[in-house]
């Protein structure tokens, strides 16, 4: 079976920034499952990664056997059950022997528990928020939406960390100065609707310096963001209405409706990673295809790269 479907020739473009960067040491978080162990596996021969594995060691055996995949010359970390898996993932992360995570077959709240864990997680100064790499057929570029994973009702403040890690990985991901939709039912700002008044805030606090790196405008519609003859129809005059590279939704139900319902009914490739931790990580559906799993580990290993790249340039 091909590793990228039909229409979706952004997907070999987006692996292909990766090639001479090296493979991620990543700690793959109870991969006790064929889809997670198989993903970590694909990964590893594509040199996204490098795999260590942490689980029960005669389980993660067990599934490779019946998956016909080879755990050779591996680094495996046994642990009891998937709580201290996640454990696990985490202080390999602070001990500094994983530079990333990936999601295996446990529950997202018990990955994230432990991930922003005051005393012992991975916690930085910037909210923890999730976005969605997506490649959409009939869209001319990547797209990304957030949050639709981690952060349920943010407020204004943890908007703006959402919005700037959007950012931040969309520069990572090769888009300069990326054009942010920060999306609502209706282009006019309502004391009705609390995600107008986010989008009018957040648009201001752009203009002070206070989010850097894109050009934002909302509140828009949907339908504004993404078609400029909806947008013209409208009469909407905006640098980002009908080409936006990301798409803020005002909480994670409208966020997680919107991204499955572009990859269900619009057959959109989606790679999912979770910003704001010391590390990027990896975090997949239980549902995502192998293709979504590998896209997840590029986009992870771009984000590092961009980084390290980063950091470099401070510390001259």
């Amino acid at each position: 079976m091909p590793l990228v479907p039909a229409g979706l020739s952004m997907l070999p473009d987006l692996l292909k920034r990766t090639d001479g960067l090296p493979p991620l040491t990543t700690a793959v978080v109870h991969p006790c499952d064929s889809p997670s162990l198989t993903a970590a596996m694909a990964a590893r021969d594509r040199g996204l990664i490098e795999p260590v594995l942490i689980g029960p060691e005669a389980r993660l055996r067990s599934v490779a056997d019946e998956a016909g995949l080879s755990l050779a010359g591996l680094r495996i970390e046994s642990t009891p059950h998937s709580h201290a898996s996640a454990a696990c993932g985490v202080e390999l992360v602070r001990r500094a022997e994983a530079e990333a995570l990936m999601k295996g077959s446990l529950h997202t709240d018990e990955l994230m528990r432990a991930v922003v864990a005051r005393d012992s997680g991975l916690r930085t100064a910037r909210r923890v928020s999730h976005v969605f790499v997506m490649i959409v057929p009939s869209y001319e570029r990547l797209l990304l939406v957030t949050d639709a994973a981690v952060n349920i009702e943010p407020c204004l403040e943890e908007k703006v960390d959402i919005v700037q890690n959007a950012i931040d990985l969309a520069h990572a991901l090769g888009i300069p100065s990326p054009r942010v939709a920060l999306l609502s039912a209706v282009e006019t700002v309502t004391s009705k609707l609390r995600s107008t008044i986010d989008a009018a805030a957040l648009c201001k606090m752009a203009d002070r310096g206070q989010i850097t790196g894109g050009l934002l405008d909302g509140p828009l519609a949907f339908d504004n963001a993404v078609s400029r003859e909806a947008a013209r129809t409208k009469g909407i005059v905006s640098e980002v209405a009908g080409r936006a590279d990301i798409l803020v939704t005002p909480d994670l139900e409208s966020g997680n409706i919107l991204a499955k319902q572009l990859e269900y009914f619009a057959s959109a490739l989606a790679g999912g990673i979770v910003l704001g931790a010391r590390v990027p990580i990896m975090l997949s559906s239980r549902a995502d295809s192998l293709e979504s799993r590998v896209l997840s580990c590029g986009v992870a290993v771009l984000f590092h790269a961009h980084q390290a790249a980063a950091t470099a340039v401070v510390q001259r």
